[in-house]
């Protein structure tokens, strides 16, 4: 059963072990409490597929604790920087969210401050489990598209010069909402001081290097990777929409 939590009920309820994660104490409580008042966040859902002691959360991390928070103006994903991060504070990660927003991509940055990362609330379903979902059920069209606008994004990322950093990984990354809509999630490793590889490690993971790769052909068919990888090589000395492109008709979206 979904419970809504106001901020008092925080204080002296279970949700004050998941705000102040893992390590908590009162005075810390009464700061993050504070900051969420000021941020807008009148409650916390307890809603999600992920667990922490016990509690439902939508997901948890090295670096924080996402829940479904609630304003005046609706549900909002909220992020809470755990005590035993390493990251002094949200700041990075809200700039690097609110860069990719300047190109459409990203869920959208509505507020943050030393410890939480308020940004729209997206539903759905995680890429792999999305795209297991819909295969076999006539939706080659559906996967194409999710997989070009995807691809898509990751390209104004690097047009942008902005690298996501985990798209190598993107398993838990990109989510797909009720409407084929996808969503770059986690920007906290995001950096403009690399080189930028977002296309080309999101085209290594859905065709060549992980779990998803297999099913990903039998919904496209066969991708040739000699061509793919000679389509990505030419396309990390030019980043043009032409090379893009190229990638784009060898991945048969």
């Amino acid at each position: 059963m979904v419970e809504l939590v106001t901020l008092d009920k925080i204080r002296e309820g279970k949700y004050a072990r998941i705000v102040c994660y893992p390590k908590y104490s009162f005075e810390e409580i009464e700061r993050r409490l504070e900051e969420m008042r000021i941020l807008g966040i009148n409650a916390i859902e307890s809603n999600g597929e992920s667990t922490i002691l016990g509690l439902p959360v939508l997901g948890k991390g090295y670096v924080g604790v996402v829940v479904l928070a609630r304003t005046n103006s609706g549900k909002v994903a909220l992020k809470i920087r755990r005590t035993d991060s390493d990251r002094a504070g949200m700041t990075h990660e809200a700039k690097m969210l609110q860069m990719a927003n300047s190109v459409n991509v990203g869920p959208r940055l509505k507020g943050f401050s030393e410890n939480f990362l308020l940004m729209e609330y997206v539903g759905g379903m995680l890429l792999p489990e999305w795209i297991k979902s819909v295969v076999g059920t006539g939706a080659t069209t559906r996967v194409g598209k999710v997989l070009r606008d995807v691809t898509e994004q990751s390209w104004r990322l690097d047009k942008l010069g902005l690298d996501h950093g985990e798209l190598s990984r993107a398993s838990r990354h990109i989510i797909v909402n009720p409407e084929d809509k996808a969503y770059i999630l986690d920007f906290e490793t995001a950096s403009i001081n690399r080189r930028v590889s977002n296309v080309t490690c999101l085209c290594q993971y859905l065709f060549m290097r992980s779990e998803v790769a297999e099913t990903v052909k039998k919904s496209l068919g066969e991708v040739k990777e000699a061509d793919l990888i000679g389509a990505l090589r030419i396309y990390k000395k030019d980043h043009s929409r032409k090379k893009f492109e190229e990638i784009v008709e060898v991945c048969n979206f």
